[in-house]
């Protein structure tokens, strides 16, 4: 059933429950519960609340109609990085049907399960391995299979499956199809965790290059974003942000719109501003004309001093790692080589502006919205508007493409906003500039390095310290202040609460990735990391942000694995050593020793140490750079080798070729994951290369295309090579964050092999490319 579908059954007085009991399905009965009624349990991995959707019932995630078609239920969104394919691939696996059968609606929170947020490269590991959608489409199958074995008399072992249609195996005759099995039956069955799932060695359609089942309606323009949503009657709304970080609003003068066309209403509350009318170009011009009165603001910290700011400010600290004998190795080492790394705060830069629809009527609302996050954003809009949760609906609805959290939440609860102040549907998209000056942007870091080395060159210590800002975030369910509506309508962002560093607990985690790859991550007694390195200390310190931030794709693994890959480049070029060789000598993880050797042949990898010999210190100079990380410690392991070009006139630096190989279990899908691969590795040349968030002592400078440097329209791609690392009995993992992680610190060495001049801020533009270049 499609989301218009749905629509139409709700509106003639049907549920999506009365639609399956008449058409016939696997399963009808809910085992219901109010989200308000266990408010703060989980049910899931990520503590998603208790809601009206079970997700230990079957019905939840499968129903099969008598026609014999499947429709799958999911909490994992598509945000293009081909989840929706995949996922679409999973339940025809699991129930021997045709993609071509399977409908698989997502993120609705009428009818789909609470996964919580689609982030972190977690979608694939949620739904993949056993248990959720997986397990659902092998209980489904077994269910099947029990009812078949009793219509044909004949045992389940003696039974075969094929499009949709099952078989005794000595008898072709006795056959039965899905939807003659279920029609009119009224079940109840929970996901079994002991169904059998089909083993990667039997697959027929995950593992093959399935086309994306959305790509025909995009590349022909039929596609429905919700950009493209309309609803009757339906009116436009624009946002008025404060002129300066920290502004509050003293007033506004509503006569300076009044008679303005198409005005409908001036929508305050606290300091969120807004404009409802006819048109969108109406309520736009409104909200530039708006005479509104604001305080000066909070004023803002230096940007060329900002580094050392936020080594100065309070800080909440937490040790990842510690051997406790980092100083003694240190004092010991033959020598001892140091650096630090800068990372700026970066935008998502989402190409379409983000936009919401609402529609508060009742005291019931609905949001099409753009959210990664459709069961929080439900509760962060009843929050809003004061409505209990279970009056809202969410509906996930595909908008500009964001890796993170752009104004997706912003402009939903924007949207709910203003069409509970008019009663009626309420369209907002953002302009560019409430975009880029508001969204929660990527972390700014300082990262101090230092590595003992001893008299055989090989790594002793590896002491690292980091300092990155950080405010609000995603909202959650309980906390709109964390995005800029929110805390414009009174909402405080989650507090900050500055602490000493106390011991790590339990087993150590990397899901940050501030470790890096070549330590024994030994925690309680037990080695959990990649690496050799046994003297460790790893300490960050979050500090206030003075922007609000969140999660941008690889947030904080990038920054640190940024950091940690160019710091062991300088290492080995330190020993003399083969950067290749120097990485496979310092780790222990067999899977990340596996895609560096597989990258490096694949690139034909010629084994000396970097900088390249005989270096001209004129002209173009080429040089490659090779980085590795195990992204968040167990989600993806990958490497990459990149070539680049360095005009030293300029200091212009143009990526010619990367060859990435990549792990991430058994494959599903290999070209969704070539995609994947191909776009992380081009974002993660834009934002090393010339990303990054300006201000002046009041508000935010990069507001559109010329301010802020993203790759352009027709610049020079590098040819993208992608090794992909199949293992079919190994636990399914991400592969949306992998590649990007890695691209900052392979273009940084290469440009270090090319030239001899190492840049240790992002992003490598010329004039830091140059100003390096004199300093060799």
């Amino acid at each position: 059933m499609t989301p218009d579908a749905i629509d139409a059954l709700e509106r003639a007085g049907f549920s999506r429950r009365d639609f399956l009991k008449t058409s016939g399905a696997l399963v009808v009965t809910f085992s219901a519960a109010s989200a308000w009624d266990a408010i703060g349990l989980a049910q899931g991995p990520f503590d998603t609340r208790v809601s009206h959707i079970d997700p230990s019932q079957l019905d939840s995630w499968i129903a099969v109609a008598a026609d014999g078609r499947v429709t799958a239920y999911t909490g994992k969104c598509e945000l293009g990085q081909g989840i929706l394919t995949a996922q679409t691939q999973l339940v025809a696996e699991e129930l021997f049907v045709p993609v071509g059968r399977v409908t698989l609606i997502q993120c609705d929170t009428a009818v789909c399960p609470d996964q919580g947020t689609t982030s972190g490269s977690q979608s694939t590991p949620t739904n993949f391995n056993e248990r959720n959608l997986a397990q659902a489409g092998a209980t489904a199958r077994a269910v099947l299979l029990g009812l078949a074995s009793e219509r044909l008399n004949v045992p389940v072992e003696g039974l075969a499956i094929a499009d949709g249609v099952i078989t005794a195996k000595a008898d072709r005759l006795k056959r039965v199809t899905y939807g003659e099995l279920v029609a009119g039956q009224k079940l109840n069955v929970q996901v079994d965790a002991r169904a059998r799932r089909k083993p990667a060695s039997e697959w027929d359609v995950l593992g093959t290059s399935v086309t994306r089942v959305d790509m025909a309606a995009m590349a022909t323009g039929q596609f429905e974003y919700v950009h493209n949503v309309r609803v009757p009657g339906m009116l436009h709304g624009a946002v008025v942000r404060p002129p300066a970080v920290g502004a509050t609003l003293v007033g506004v003068d509503e006569s300076s719109v009044r008679r303005m066309a198409g005005v409908v209403k001036v929508v305050v509350k606290k300091n969120f501003v807004g404009i409802v009318a006819q048109k969108r170009w109406q309520a736009m011009q409104a909200a530039t004309r708006l005479k509104a009165t604001w305080t000066p603001g909070a004023g803002l910290p230096s940007q060329r001093d900002f580094y050392d700011h936020l080594r100065r400010q309070p800080s909440r600290d937490a040790l990842v790692v510690t051997s406790k004998d980092v100083d003694e190795t240190l004092a010991k080492a033959a020598s001892v080589v140091k650096a630090t790394y800068f990372h700026p705060y970066q935008m998502h830069g989402s190409i379409g502006t983000s936009c919401a629809v609402a529609d508060v009527q009742g005291g019931k609302a609905t949001v099409w919205s753009p959210t990664q996050s459709a069961y929080p954003t439900r509760s962060g809009v009843a929050l809003l508007l004061g409505l209990p949760a279970d009056n809202v609906r969410v509906i996930f609805t595909r908008g500009s493409g964001c890796y993170g959290i752009n104004g997706a939440d912003t402009v939903s609860y924007d949207a709910a906003l203003l069409s509970q102040a008019v009663g009626k549907p309420v369209r907002v998209q953002l302009s560019r500039k409430d975009e880029m000056a508001w969204e929660n942007y990527g972390f700014a870091y300082a990262i101090d390095q230092r590595a003992g080395v001893g008299a055989d060159g090989a790594i002793t210590a590896w002491d690292y310290e980091a300092w990155f800002g950080s405010m609000g975030g995603r909202p959650g369910y309980d906390t709109p202040g964390n995005v800029v509506t929110g805390m414009l309508a009174g909402f405080a962002s989650s507090p900050f609460r500055p602490q000493p560093a106390a011991e790590p607990p339990g087993a150590f985690r990397n899901g940050s990735n501030a470790a890096p790859s070549y330590v024994t991550g030994r925690v309680a007694g037990n080695a959990g990391g990649a690496g050799t390195v046994a003297s460790e200390r790893v300490l960050t310190h979050t500090v206030p942000s003075p922007f609000f931030t969140g999660p941008l794709r690889s947030p904080s693994r990038l920054q640190n694995t940024f950091a940690h890959e160019c710091f062991f480049d300088e290492v080995a070029a330190h020993v003399k050593a083969d950067p290749v060789a120097y990485r496979l000598r310092h780790l222990s993880d067999a899977r990340l020793k596996e895609v560096v050797a597989a990258a490096a042949k694949a690139a034909n990898w010629s084994a000396r140490p970097s900088p390249r010999p005989n270096l001209s210190r004129t002209g173009v100079a080429t040089g490659r750079g090779v980085s590795c990380v195990v992204y968040e410690g167990d989600n993806g392991w990958v490497a990459m080798v990149a070539e680049v070009e360095v005009d030293q006139a300029t200091g212009k630096v143009t990526a010619k070729r990367f060859v990435v190989a990549q792990d991430c279990g058994p494959i599903s899908n290999p070209d969704g994951m070539r995609n994947q691969i191909e776009g992380g590795a081009l974002q993660g040349l834009s934002r090393a290369l010339g990303e990054e968030v300006t201000w002046d002592d009041r508000k935010v400078t990069s507001i559109d295309w010329r301010t802020y440097h993203s790759l352009t329209l027709g610049f020079d791609a590098p040819v993208i090579e992608s090794v992909l690392v199949n293992r079919p009995d190994a636990e399914a993992s991400g592969a949306g964050e992998t590649a990007i992680t890695i691209v900052a610190a392979a273009v940084g060495n290469a440009i270090f092999d090319a030239t001899g001049a190492r840049v240790r801020e992002v992003p490598f533009t010329p004039e830091r490319v140059k100003a390096a270049l004199v300093a060799r």
